[in-house]
């Protein structure tokens, strides 16, 4: 891999750490918000689906921006985006105005996590890459809340977001230094990639449409969802999302109030949850590749490691073994999502790719909202117990997603590219 391409890898990897630290950080200043604003809990959240708004909107669109501005400057402007809106908030806004900039916050986050699964995506071994990515997320999510609660001891937390933005300013200098300026006519990556059953070979006016950038940009997301593949993909996200989120939000209930554990205990539980996720996405795709598995095989295999570990969950009674449970969770949470977007390149035809993956990606926080929400609604009705059963519930009904999906999956020809140097 050339100089130029690992640097951008680096560059990636950076950039999902700081997208984890404003995320991590985000749960911590809650509290001071609320206190702030004189709001409650409700009217807080306000801002949680305004963010999602801007995400989803990041997602529908980005695919139509990368083809228009290149891979660059999409990144940029995305980064740029974030930067602004985070400086907007350090200036400490009315809560109206706190609410109308998370759109702004979405799409700007949106757009960087989008451009950058896209850009791994296109590399080889780009399951590797990708899986790390969102492990190095993993650490800023780990390092956020440690940032803003060292901040809060001394500083208000307007100050917080004022940190996150500066850190983000050299990540826009490295954008721009160090990322390709576009996309290739027909926005195909540098290795061949076999597509999906399903989706043709580009005829003569698809070539001739890929020469005119304006023509090329036309219609990009009704075409990806006439993809069946990228329409499974984006539901198996909805609701791989919606699981993790419901056993961050709800595992340390189900702890204290279903398994009569100390609070202490159910925290480090969790800690344990997150871990296990950020380390399930550094080692389980390299141990594969070394095996010699694909990428198909390894989800079913985390699949059924997750459906293990919620056994293992529900019917532990001493603390130590529950705690192992919610870590091997997370531990086979991993790699779901990265590897998600590491394939969608095989499942459209290559000028969809960017769209494909925006829209799995701002799908995936539907879920992500509303699957929790259910989690708890029934948790409230009949009592937190029901969070395993229904954790084991959504796992099945991926292990089905993923089955058919799995059939517009085939295998990458990456086989030339054994003696690269990767990143």
């Amino acid at each position: 891999m050339s100089d130029h391409n690992r640097s951008s890898v680096a560059a990636s990897y950076w950039a999902f750490v700081l997208v984890g630290v404003g995320a991590g950080a985000g749960g911590v200043l809650l509290p001071a918000q609320i206190a702030d604003y004189g709001v409650d809990r409700t009217r807080i959240g306000i801002t949680f689906f305004v963010f999602s708004a801007g995400f989803m909107l990041a997602g529908s669109t980005v695919g139509a921006l990368m083809h228009r501005i290149g891979t660059r400057n999409a990144l940029a402007t995305g980064t740029a985006v974030f930067v602004l809106s985070d400086l907007y908030v350090a200036t400490h806004p009315t809560f109206a105005g706190l609410v109308i900039v998370q759109l702004l916050l979405g799409y700007g986050g949106g757009v960087v996590e989008s451009v950058l699964n896209t850009h791994l995506a296109r590399l080889p071994r780009s399951a590797q890459r990708v899986n790390r990515l969102h492990a190095f997320f993993g650490v800023g999510a780990l390092l956020g809340p440690l940032l803003a609660t060292w901040m809060l001891r001394s500083w208000s937390w307007p100050s917080v977001y004022l940190v996150i933005a500066l850190l983000n300013v050299p990540l826009l200098v490295g954008v721009l230094l160090v990322f390709p300026s576009a996309v290739r006519p027909g926005g195909g990556p540098a290795v061949a990639v076999a597509p999906g059953p399903g989706v043709q070979p580009p005829t003569a006016a698809a070539s001739a449409s890929a020469a005119d950038p304006a023509q090329h940009g036309r219609g990009l997301l009704a075409a990806a969802l006439r993809e069946r593949a990228v329409l499974l993909g984006a539901l198996f996200l909805a609701v791989y999302v919606g699981l993790e989120v419901s056993i961050g939000n709800w595992g340390f209930s189900f702890l204290v109030d279903g398994r009569t554990q100390s609070p202490l205990i159910a925290g480090y539980a969790l800690s344990g949850y997150w871990l296990g996720l950020t380390a399930g996405r550094f080692v389980i795709s390299p141990v594969a590749s070394r095996a010699g598995l694909s990428d198909v095989a390894v989800s079913f295999g985390c699949l059924a490691g997750i459906l293990a570990a919620c056994v293992l969950v529900w019917a532990a009674s001493a603390a130590v073994a529950a705690a192992a449970g919610f870590a091997l969770l997370g531990f086979f949470l991993g790699p779901l999502f990265p590897t998600t977007m590491a394939i969608t390149p095989r499942l459209a035809e290559p000028r969809l790719v960017p769209t494909a993956i925006g829209f799995i990606n701002g799908v995936s926080v539907v879920g992500g909202s509303a699957l929790p929400w259910l989690a708890g609604t029934i948790a409230q009705a009949a009592g937190i117990m029901t969070l395993i059963p229904f954790c084991i519930a959504l796992t099945v009904l991926l292990l089905l997603i993923w089955w058919r999906l799995a059939r517009h999956a085939p295998a990458p020809r990456e086989a030339s590219s054994a003696g690269l140097d990767y990143a």
